[in-house]
């Protein structure tokens, strides 16, 4: 079993399609009128939907509400991680977290509807820490940006 797609409630989706499209690299598969718009990366029908169904302009949910805490976007090579988080930089976007997790390595934003974004990429199962029982042992350490973005020098 695996998670298919995503879909968002968006208020406006040229913002949305800017962060999605144009920062995290996702490509337009389909649309849907003038409400929604559906992305994939590498020919899948959809990862991402976004819709205006709330009407534009609709507000997020309050906080302290249930709901998406985040939506994980899981990169397969620590390069391309590093370059879209140049992206995100150079686009002076602002980034809310970043974290070494032992089993991955993090970056956290929010899209432009206050959704939480979390960009990753694994390290091979091989090297996950675990406890003596075999179960997982994962941290929330900070994360060495600069050895990162050297994947890209």
């Amino acid at each position: 079993m695996k998670i298919g797609h995503v879909h968002l409630t968006v208020s406006n989706l040229d913002e949305s399609l800017a962060f999605y499209r144009d920062l995290l690299g996702f490509q337009v598969t389909q649309r849907y009128g003038d409400s929604a718009v559906f992305l994939s990366d590498s020919g899948y029908h959809h990862h991402i939907a976004l819709n205006i169904w709330a009407g534009a302009d609709a507000k997020p949910a309050p906080e302290g509400h249930t709901g998406l805490y985040h939506l994980a976007v899981l990169f397969d090579t620590r390069k391309e991680l590093a370059e879209v988080l140049k992206k995100f930089l150079v686009a002076e976007y602002p980034i809310t977290g970043f974290a070494d997790h032992g089993v991955s390595e993090s970056i956290y934003l929010d899209d432009p509807d206050g959704n939480g974004v979390e960009l990753y990429v694994d390290r091979p199962e091989e090297n996950w820490p675990r406890q003596k029982d075999g179960t997982l042992s994962m941290v929330t350490e900070p994360l060495d940006l600069e050895n990162l973005l050297s994947e890209i020098e």
